[in-house]
């Protein structure tokens, strides 16, 4: 009962990202999916810093199986140009998630007797890295050797100032992703602190 409430938190948060991820922002370098998922970290960090490291671990898979619920419902679901998730997106978020949300428990626990903002702020930062770099390659990349029935891709591909599309894109989520990582260290320090005392 415990993890309940960081459970229920990690779900809402990955169900939002999820349906964020259709609505795009910033003439179309972000979706607001982008400014909800970086708060799986938050989660992520502060079960770790209360519970340990698997407790969070349990955490993080609870987020996967409601993502994999996502994936299965978004590619039953027919969108302007096909399925709302292809199986080649649905492959990178899960891959992608799971992959970050490791490091991220890695990084943290081997960071945690540091000063309180090292632990989070370092993890994020390297899981929102992996997290980037996995899921933007695997659902965007011309030059993995998947087929036409994963996914078109050949829109992300187009070239712009800074290459492909979609590192663009990638780029831009990246960016995201580190200015979240540096405000969660306000409500990370302000949950931990609360109910430090509680679970002692």
């Amino acid at each position: 009962m415990k993890l309940f409430p960081a459970i229920i938190a990690m779900a809402v948060i990955v169900v939002a990202s999820n349906v964020g991820v259709q609505f795009l922002v910033a003439d179309g370098w972000l979706t607001w999916g982008a400014f909800s998922y970086p708060l799986a970290f938050l989660v992520t960090d502060v079960t770790n810093r209360l519970y340990g490291p698997r407790a969070a671990r349990r955490v993080v898979l609870s987020g996967f199986a409601a993502g994999l619920v996502c994936s299965l419902i978004g590619t039953q679901i027919a969108g302007e140009f096909g399925p709302l998730v292809t199986p080649r997106v649905a492959l990178a978020s899960a891959a992608a998630f799971l992959a970050a949300q490791t490091v991220d428990l890695a990084v943290f626990s081997g960071l945690r007797d540091r000063a309180w903002w090292t632990a989070p702020l370092v993890s994020s930062l390297v899981g929102s890295v992996v997290d980037t770099a996995i899921f933007f390659t695997l659902a965007f990349a011309a030059f993995l050797p998947l087929s036409a029935g994963w996914g078109d891709v050949a829109w992300a591909n187009a070239v712009t100032a800074v290459g492909p599309y979609w590192v663009g894109l990638a780029l831009a989520d990246w960016s995201v992703k580190l200015s979240i990582a540096l405000l969660a260290l306000v409500p990370f320090r302000v949950i931990t602190r609360k109910f430090a005392q509680r679970v002692a």
